[in-house]
């Protein structure tokens, strides 16, 4: 039976991050990815957006992980040659009614510590984007738009260089101690194309970055009790692409909205707009029954809160376009949730990670996501 170092479960962009940094400490590194290529599932299916960290708890991870991969995933993209486009964001006040609310962002925004970040009046703002209607603005400058698609291919690319190896295609059946659990250490079966059980191998380190999965996956390892392993709940975002050119240069947000940050604007590397994602929370139970098209119907509401601030918006130029689903372990209605390290600290089971509820802004996140579960995996040595 083979043995080796790590194995990291979920090849999306927080996986592919995982592992690089694991190959690049010197561990022998196996990424298992259940789909025929990597980044397929929620990676593949959001805005894009390199958030600053503007609207998080202070001292939360988000904050944290956030407002330093901001500045950890510029800094990789000019090294390693993958496009960027720092298109500055404006959150924007539609109404008196709303300016206390952004004063509250942007007070959040300073205590996270978010650099280039200022209140300006809504002349200003107009003046920077003459089609907007708002009474007030926050400028974000360090918001931007990344190939998700090119860094991703990067950092398998760093993976793979270091010595790692990626399994496509190899969903995990189980994954159960070896000895005591004090000493680590795990046996997996590892699945095949045909669904037959394939090879079987040992690790040292076990690394669950499963995202939207990563609960289910918690499920097939033996010896973690049931209340370490949170549920999921499945919040879909819906995006409608705008037909014809944008009338705007920035990526325009409206004060957000429970589970999400509101209708926003967006604008793709070549500077198409799409309007999304809304919030849409499924009544599932597992991954299996997600629905990704896009209900034409949902556009009636996207036109109502477009136009709280961009008053212009034509009826009929709104197309849906594609959907994603957020890795969300708190139900509606309930206080955002934060990215969730599940260590053995908390667990008991040595060499054994799970990264719970890295939705947004984990695509921003993913570097100083890696660096700081390579803390925890040397503190837990």
């Amino acid at each position: 039976m083979e043995q080796v170092d790590c194995v990291v479960v979920g090849a999306g962009v927080v996986g592919l991050a995982v592992a690089r940094e694991m190959a690049l400490q010197g561990r022998e590194t196996i990424l298992l990815e259940r789909e025929s290529s990597f980044g397929t599932i929620s990676s593949a299916r959001n805005s894009e957006v390199i958030h600053a960290g503007i609207y998080y708890p202070k001292d939360s991870l988000k904050a944290k992980l956030c407002v330093e991969g901001n500045r950890l995933l510029y800094e990789y993209c000019r090294s390693h040659q993958v496009a960027t486009q720092p298109y500055g964001k404006l959150i924007v006040a539609a109404d008196d009614d709303q300016i206390n609310d952004l004063q509250a962002i942007l007070y959040k925004a300073q205590k996270n510590d978010v650099p280039e970040i200022q209140m300006i009046s809504g002349e200003e703002a107009k003046a920077l984007e003459p089609n907007l209607k708002c009474v007030a603005a926050i400028l974000s400058s360090t918001t931007g738009i990344v190939d998700s698609h090119g860094y991703m291919l990067s950092l398998l690319g760093g993976f793979e260089d270091a010595g790692g190896m990626v399994a496509y295609q190899s969903p995990l059946i189980s994954a159960k101690p070896i000895g005591n659990h004090a000493e680590g250490g795990y046996e997996l079966t590892i699945g095949s194309v045909d669904g037959a059980d394939g090879m079987q191998i040992k690790t040292k380190l076990l690394i669950n970055c499963a995202g939207i999965s990563a609960p289910a996956i918690a499920q097939k390892i033996e010896g973690l009790k049931q209340d370490q392993i949170p549920k999921a709940y499945f919040a879909k975002g819906n995006y409608f692409s705008l037909s014809g050119k944008s009338p705007f240069k920035h990526l325009i947000y409206p004060i957000p909205e429970p589970g999400g940050l509101g209708v926003h604007l967006t604008l793709d590397m070549g500077g198409q707009a799409k309007f999304g994602p809304d919030v849409e929370w499924l009544d599932i139970d597992s991954e299996e029954q997600i629905d990704y098209k896009v209900n034409p119907k949902r556009g009636e509401g996207f036109y109502e809160a477009v136009r709280r601030y961009w008053p212009d918006l034509k009826d009929g130029s709104l197309q849906p376009d594609y959907s994603g689903v957020r890795a969300k372990i708190v139900p509606p209605n309930a206080p955002a949730g934060d990215f969730c390290f599940n260590t053995p600290k908390d667990h008991g089971l040595q060499g054994l990670f799970n990264l719970y509820g890295f939705e947004s802004p984990g695509l921003t996140s993913s570097l100083a996501i890696a660096k700081h579960l390579e803390g925890q995996i040397k503190s837990s040595l």
